[in-house]
């Protein structure tokens, strides 16, 4: 990928790229462990309290896209300001699976035999937020998805906490709003599997439901993006999960535009 230098509006520097380096990784599970660990409340195996590090057995075979400030040393390992997991199809052949299959059968987007790209552990360190530096992470996603000619994206996004009840408007909104078609609709597994039909849909408010929207689950709907059938509780993480999916030759013109000129997100 091009490696080259970006600058927000404050004069803040950063560099998009895949992570090379160890400092790299490193660098990435310290944003994790801020985002995940402090933030949200997630636990794991391999969560390294001392190093400040949230990390796992699959890091090894994914591709790690990160925003770098390049104002601060490397060496420090706190330069990764924005990260981004991904997984292809020709890497999961390695791995054997696909990280998010412990949640969701995914055997709809499998039995596709098209191209995938599993999305993961997105994150930006609070700091960078509400600039250019998400704007930067999903133009890095498009040169990155282009590239490797991928042909349906997915992954799990979080809402933070485990009360399926609080979620009930946005889960049932996106039940009755975005539901995947049936050929690309995974399904949450138990025992974890919430459903996401709560509330009746002439019950619901839109702006309610949106207001409630993870901001990264909203930009994927814009783009044209579904969700698979049921949430799924991940007591680990302190999240409830959905799973996107988005195929890249459904989207409409005004979508595909994103990719082919990688703009923002309308």
């Amino acid at each position: 990928m091009t490696q080259a230098p970006m600058t927000q509006a404050d004069d803040t520097s950063y560099r998009l790229r895949l992570a090379t380096e160890a400092a790299d990784l490193e660098g990435a599970q310290r944003l994790r462990y801020r985002v995940f660990v402090q933030e949200l409340g997630a636990e794991g195996p391999l969560v390294d309290h001392d190093a400040r590090l949230e990390r796992d057995e699959y890091d090894p075979f994914f591709d790690h896209l990160i925003l770098v400030d390049t104002r601060i040393d490397p060496a420090t390992r706190d330069h990764v300001v924005g990260a981004y997991r991904l997984l292809t199809s020709e890497k999961m052949r390695a791995l054997g699976r696909f990280y998010s299959a412990s949640e969701y059968d995914l055997s709809p987007l499998i039995a596709s035999n098209r191209r995938l790209l599993e999305l993961g552990r997105t994150c930006v360190h609070p700091d960078h937020r509400g600039g250019a530096s998400m704007f930067l992470l999903w133009n890095g996603l498009a040169e990155y998805v282009l590239e490797r000619g991928v042909e349906i994206l997915f992954g799990a996004a979080s809402f933070h906490g485990t009360d399926v009840q609080a979620l009930a408007e946005p889960l049932s909104y996106l039940y009755h709003h975005h539901l995947s078609p049936p050929d690309m609709r995974v399904r949450a597994l138990p025992p974890g599997r919430a459903e996401m039909n709560l509330l009746p849909g002439d019950r619901l408010s839109r702006p309610a439901a949106m207001a409630a929207m993870p901001a990264l689950i909203k930009a994927y709907l814009r783009l044209g993006g579904s969700v698979g059938d049921g949430a799924y509780i991940d007591r680990a993480f302190n999240t409830t999960d959905v799973c996107l999916v988005m195929d890249t030759g459904r989207m409409s013109a005004r979508h595909r535009d994103f990719y082919t000129r990688k703009k923002a997100p309308a």
